[in-house]
């Protein structure tokens, strides 16, 4: 294997190490939902709001952390906040009442959203543009093991030594991320002491990002797509666990299999394009996700979904979404050098601030709400596109100063 190859793998798993400690996060303590209702003599619901409250700690952390990747290159604020997050678990681990557990959650989350945040800008740190795409493809690829391992981790935890160990895992699981990254991943960015850390200087600079139309249109687009899977994920305890009764090992597994598509498609992704561009598998994969997400409320509101066709219609559905989200981050973060640490961190925001209300709505409204984002979410991405794709007369993709004209 030639010696770039071998730099280019590496490089890939290390950043695909930091994107899991979110999704390590939530999908290994889903199963335990159940377990931690009872213990806290609470609702399963209620504690769908822990989900909740991790969603907006990551998303308002990436706000912070974008400005400080940039003003102090990659590595020193990825220790602070890992740190943050394993004394934090360690915390959840402990935690005595409901509403402790759901506050130390957000802090989790504000701190290891940093490991998400600065992979993605390292992603435009280490490659070209035109690799952009692919190698959040390839991400995907070692994120693909947090659902297919994570639930099935968590239910055997809670069945053999109680969900309490599932934080201590995950702390255990930072802290080696922490080690590998302090000793084997170079600096992406070396600090920028012209980065102001100033309120005034920060606000400017995320709105002199939002102005930029590629990524506005994009990430709006991509965070819709997106929010189909925050409503699957923050759902999936309530439709399988509550709905259709299946226990804690049947859910880890189903769970698994039916993400299983979302890492496909990223996988697919790949091969798609070597021969599509970014702009036009995002957009049929946005169209066919809207049928899908309609077909299943429908089914929904008609009472016709069973268990085998809800699978039916799912797996699609978290496929096309596979595809979707490679390519809108490709595009909208295609446009920044300087400001790649800020925009990947509003791009976040905007993503995951999505899912922290979708996630805070069906922990109110229930189950029933889930088919209604998933349809409702994915049909308003394509108006969004639709609507503003005639007026996007330069897309930057392909190389670093390429730009396609659209008339």
């Amino acid at each position: 294997m030639p010696r770039h190859v071998r730099h280019e793998a590496w490089i890939v798993l290390l950043l695909g190490a930091l994107c899991v400690v979110t999704p390590f996060a939530i999908d290994m303590y889903l199963p335990a939902f159940s377990s931690i209702a009872s213990e806290f003599h609470t609702t399963t619901a209620s504690i769908s709001l822990s989900l909740s409250t991790y969603f907006l700690g990551f998303a308002l952390g990436q706000l912070l952390y974008g400005p400080l990747l940039d003003r102090f290159g990659r590595k020193r604020p990825l220790y602070v906040g890992l740190l943050a997050y394993i004394v934090c678990s360690i915390g959840c681990a402990l935690a005595p009442t409901l509403n402790i557990f759901i506050a130390l959650r957000f802090f989790t989350a504000l701190g290891g959203c940093v490991a998400q945040v600065a992979a993605i800008a390292m992603v435009r740190d280490f490659f070209p543009v035109k690799e952009s795409a692919r190698i959040f493809s390839l991400l995907f690829l070692v994120i693909g093991l947090s659902p297919l391992l994570a639930p099935t981790v968590g239910s055997l935890l809670v069945a053999g030594l109680g969900w309490r160990w599932i934080f201590a895992l995950l702390a255990t699981i930072a802290a080696i991320t922490l080690a590998a990254t302090f000793a084997l991943l170079p600096e992406g960015h070396q600090p920028d002491a012209t980065v102001s850390l100033r309120p005034g200087f920060m606000i400017n600079g995320f709105w002199k990002i939002l102005k930029n139309p590629q990524f506005i249109v994009y990430t709006l687009a991509g965070a819709l797509s997106f929010a189909g899977l925050f409503a699957f994920v923050s759902g999936s305890p309530l439709l399988f666990m509550d709905g259709f009764h299946l226990s804690t090992k049947a859910f880890g597994l189903l769970f698994a299999g039916l993400v299983g598509g979302f890492i496909g498609g990223n996988q697919l992704n790949v091969i798609l394009l070597k021969k599509f561009h970014s702009r036009h598998i995002f957009a049929f994969a946005l169209g066919s996700q809207a049928v899908l997400g309609t077909a299943f409320l429908a089914g929904t509101l008609g009472h016709l979904l069973s268990l085998p066709l809800m699978l039916v219609l799912l797996f699609p559905f978290l496929s096309c979404i596979g595809l979707t989200y490679p390519n809108s981050a490709a595009l909208g973060l295609a446009p920044f050098t300087r400001e790649a640490g800020r925009a990947s961190a509003l791009l976040g925001f905007l993503q995951t601030g999505g899912g922290a209300f979708i996630s805070t709505g069906i922990g109110i409204l229930g189950a029933g709400s889930v088919a209604f984002i998933m349809a409702g979410s994915a049909l308003l991405a394509v108006a969004l596109l639709g609507f503003s794709l005639p007026h996007l007369r330069h897309i930057v993709e392909n190389r670093e100063s390429e730009s396609v004209v659209l008339h």
